[in-house]
């Protein structure tokens, strides 16, 4: 390993000293081949993007990356292999340097015919990062197979305000949630050789008002303990490259944040991969942050703050980084710094010397059986019911006929997020077929139903069309059941009701849905609501007159036969809310991890309790959880919480039940959330099981940024609960933390589960 690493210094350093200031800074930025205005995948691109450039212009002096080779145009794999390792070829035979190729993998590798699988906030909703795992391991072998190096995922965002359209791209409210999922989706994209990368570093999700890129006004403390930990832990799991955020946090931009690119993720974390900017990043600290008057500038901040290499193109890094250096406004050496980190990332990926075929499978089949069974059971396993006075599982002698009405009953693209092939690519793209199937809601159930379907859209997701009204009413009324099927279209920038962009003003459900259920409710058919959105929508009075609520986040494309098989009793929902759900009117943002003044008080008269709270979710069984009990009360702040619990299947049906444990910390040195989760951990319980589980929790789990600014651990009393939600009471034991303040010097380690009976 010591020859290693001491070939690897030999190489990079012999490569920096013969390179020439114009082919040093060429290795730090990206280029956007195939990139056209008018596309608008990425924020401002009409204005930003250079159609000019192309790879033949760039290969004299080099490269550091091809940006989205496959996620910009349609192309078969042979062809775009071919592509690419032409490119490759042509910077290799002149510069002995390849290029790292990164591509979106968001919801499964960005690329024509490529499976689409659940987005992130449906991972969330599994409470299961095993999945995860699996998830980037399966999109891992497929951006090998396609040449691509690095994936731009996960993404770490805790959510913080519902109306924010990427609330669909984030994993869950929690931190710990976020945290343990996405670490698993980084384990498995990086067991494959791929450069997982964490974004948006950091405080994106806090954007005010939930307007995307808006400032965020969030003290250093709650960045600490609620933004940042989900990053360390992803980190610490492997990660070999950061996205930077594209907020300002307290004015000062991620991408010009020397505090959160370099002291934060290098100093205190020993973060060694590369600093990534976000598309147009470094470009925006002068066009929309105002704290650049150039390009030459914005680049100097974006360096020194520890931006390593600019993507998608290199429009401030190239000629303006040049400049700067020449006339002495930037010191090379932070080039070099740069530099360095991208020579030794392309060492790790075998792209120092001839690299030009040495990636890529031409027979590799992107939407194989086993890619699309993963989508299954990810999407099955996110399903969450909300409600359900025993209508569900439909039953054929019961009601033989069923109406699936709504605007997202049969609409093929009603299960994709904004960052799909479907939705971000082909909409550039008319008449291109999409190569992968993605049976609807209608379809699904029309192929398992004995008895007859009938469908009808009613209304579009947006608008105020109510033409359709009538045939999806007459279509209810004639059926023994209703399943009505609302929510989103995701789009990007306006385009869609979730996705980048597209946030919202309020959290009604879109265009005229609501009225389209309210009239269907009025046939007196039962209905049971399906919602498939990006974000948690307000439900009122429609929902209350409903015999099910059913709730599911992007499922993919077998999101369909997956809420079918849930329907009908094929499956069993065993999602949990990874974001609570507002009543109507309830203030914006809420979450569940407030302190006690963020709850309801009596000094308000605006109610922030949710409709379903954080955690929530119901089973067709039901589950007595027993009382938690601790090992010793006794516990060193330095020490570890042993617990044990117990759930038994009260029911006649096997079952899901995610075990949810909780802490309080009833008196600190500064105000502390009411609960916040701890441990969690899906099982599967037969009918009439009866499971128990002893769970270690380290002490710190409950660390926090005290008065002076240091994550520490305190002394004193702390309440943790065994509970089916984050609002349910459970069983709660006190324990004591004994010694003195400790100071935190990294994120606590995992929780460790056992089955003890």
């Amino acid at each position: 390993m010591e020859l290693e690493t001491s070939q690897v210094d030999n190489d990079v350093a012999g490569l920096m000293a013969r390179l020439s200031l114009e082919e040093k800074v060429a290795q730090l930025v990206g280029l956007w081949a195939g990139a056209r205005r008018g596309d608008n995948a990425a924020p401002m691109q009409d204005q930003l993007v250079s159609d000019a450039l192309h790879v033949d212009e760039v290969a004299a002096r080099g490269l550091g990356q091809f940006t989205r080779h496959w996620g910009t145009t349609p192309l078969p794999v042979a062809e775009g292999l071919a592509e690419l390792a032409r490119r490759q070829r042509a910077l290799t035979d002149r510069t002995g340097i390849g290029a790292v190729v990164h591509e979106e993998c968001l919801t499964g590798v960005l690329a024509w015919g490529a499976t689409t699988y659940p987005t992130p906030l449906a991972w969330g909703a599994t409470f299961e990062p095993a999945y995860a795992e699996r998830l980037g391991r399966r999109i891992g072998a497929d951006l090998r197979a396609l040449g691509v190096h690095q994936g731009l995922g996960p993404v770490l965002d805790v959510v913080r305000d519902a109306r924010w359209g990427r609330v669909e791209e984030c994993i869950a409210e929690d931190p710990l949630l976020v945290g343990l999922v996405g670490a698993s989706y980084v384990r498995g994209l990086e067991a494959e050789g791929r450069v997982a990368t964490l974004k948006h570093f950091a405080g994106y999700s806090g954007s005010r008002a939930g307007r995307n890129h808006a400032p965020v006004s969030v003290g250093p403390r709650e960045l600490a303990d609620v933004y940042l930990p989900p990053f360390e832990r992803a980190v610490r799991a492997g990660a070999r490259s950061v996205m930077n955020s594209y907020a300002d946090v307290d004015g000062v931009p991620a991408a010009a944040s020397v505090s959160l690119l370099t002291e934060v993720l290098r100093d205190e974390w020993g973060f060694e991969g590369t600093v990534v900017a976000d598309y147009f990043a470094i470009a925006f600290l002068e066009k929309t942050h105002g704290i650049a008057a150039s390009a030459g500038e914005a680049a100097v901040l974006a360096l020194a703050a520890g931006i390593d290499v600019e993507l998608p193109t290199g429009s401030a890094y190239l000629e303006p980084l040049v400049e700067a250096v020449r006339d002495g406004r930037v010191d090379e050496a932070l080039v070099d710094r740069a530099l360095e980190r991208v020579l030794r990332q392309k060492a790790e990926l075998g792209l120092l010397g001839d690299a030009g075929e040495s990636d890529g499978d031409a027979t590799v089949d992107l939407d194989s059986k086993g890619n699309r069974a993963l989508a299954r059971e990810i999407a099955t396993a996110s399903v969450v019911l909300l409600q359900n006075d025993g209508i569900l599982p439909l039953s054929a002698e019961r009601m033989p006929r069923l109406a699936v009405v709504g605007p997202n009953a049969d609409r093929f693209d009603a299960m994709f997020g904004c960052y799909s092939y479907v939705k971000h690519v082909l909409p550039h793209h008319a008449g291109t077929a999409p190569l992968i199937q993605a049976p609807t809601v209608a379809e699904a159930l029309g192929a398992v139903w004995p008895g007859s379907v009938r469908t009808a859209p009613g209304c579009p997701v947006t608008g105020e069309d109510r033409s359709g009204f009538a045939d999806a009413v007459a279509a209810a009324a004639e059926a023994d059941a209703a399943v009505v099927v609302l929510g989103d279209d995701s789009g990007m920038f306006g385009r869609g009701t979730s996705g980048e962009g597209c946030d919202r003003a309020d959290l009604s459900l879109p265009g005229v849905q609501a009225e389209l259920l309210a009239a269907v409710l009025e046939t007196d058919t039962p209905v049971v609501l399906v919602l498939i959105t990006g974000r948690p929508y307000e439900l009122g009075v429609e929902a209350d007159r409903c015999a099910a609520v059913v709730q599911t986040f992007f499922p993919g494309q077998e999101g369909g036969p997956a809420i079918a098989d849930v329907l009908v009793g094929a499956a069993d929902p065993g999602g949990r809310l990874p974001v609570q759900l507002p009543r109507p009117g309830t203030p914006q943002p809420s979450g569940y991890l407030h302190a006690r003044l963020g709850g309801p008080t009596d000094m308000s008269s605006a109610d922030p309790t949710p409709r379903h709270p954080f955690g929530f979710g119901l089973a067709y069984t039901t589950f007595a959880r027993g009382p938690l009990t601790v090992a010793d009360a006794d516990v060193p702040v330095d020490g570890f919480v042993e617990l044990e619990l117990s759930v038994r299947n009260t029911g006649d049906r096997d079952g899901t039940d995610v075990l949810q444990v909780y802490a309080g910390d009833p008196v600190a040195q500064v105000v502390r959330p009411v609960r916040q989760l701890v441990a969690f951990r899906r099982v599967r319980v037969a009918a009439g099981e009866d499971q128990r589980w002893s769970v270690r929790i380290p002490a710190a789990a409950l660390a926090f940024t005290g008065v002076a600014g240091r994550r520490i651990v305190e002394p004193g009393r702390a309440d943790f609960t065994f509970a089916a939600d984050a609002a349910d009471p459970g069983s709660t034991v006190a324990v004591e933390f004994t010694g003195r303040t400790t100071p935190v010097d990294r994120i606590a380690d995992e929780p460790e589960w056992t089955r003890v009976g």
